[in-house]
């Protein structure tokens, strides 16, 4: 699945309709599921990645019912309310990794909303210049990891595919 996925309203785009069924099939997946919904202005450069996403006072987390697109509208329910909701975008962007949808309504150019599932709260483990350990463990490549003044070990598995992924990416 591609990292992200991009419809845009009257775009020649040959892959946009396929992208509007894709986040159709991901809008429709968050029947009964608990997401957040944030609300923010796009900065001057356009740029969403600029944007603070760190919760603020009117964010919510709701859980959606019901949720589906007819024609290029999105609608919902609060689970907690039968109000039907709706915004009509004029660009979507999921980004599949995340798992979030970037909609961008029409009525209101320079909004985004942000809606997405709960993010979870990984421990990170920071490690500066450890010793490292690679060899080949049946099909798959372990990577070791150690940072002796922590005590800490840290062993990756990896398949042959994820390895070549790394290595592309390191490599970069």
């Amino acid at each position: 699945m591609e990292q992200k996925v991009i419809w845009q309203q009257g775009s020649s785009n040959p892959e946009n309709p396929s992208s509007l069924a894709t986040i159709r099939e991901w809008w429709t997946n968050l029947n009964g599921k608990e997401i957040t919904w944030q609300q923010r202005i796009i900065p001057y450069s356009g740029e969403i990645s600029e944007i603070d996403w760190e919760p603020q006072r009117f964010d919510e987390v709701v859980v959606l019912n019901k949720p589906e697109i007819r024609g290029i509208t999105l609608y919902w329910n609060k689970i907690s309310d039968s109000q039907e909701r709706n915004t009509t975008p004029h660009k979507l962007i999921l980004d599949s990794i995340h798992q979030y949808l970037y909609i961008f309504p029409q009525s209101q150019a320079e909004v985004v909303i942000r809606v997405g599932l709960p993010s979870i709260p990984y421990q990170t483990i920071s490690l500066t210049n450890p010793q490292y350990f690679y060899n080949k463990s049946g099909q798959n490549y372990i990577l070791l990891l150690r940072d002796a003044t922590q005590e800490l070990e840290v062993r990756v598995t990896l398949s042959p595919e994820n390895l070549k992924q790394l290595i592309r990416e390191l490599t970069k």
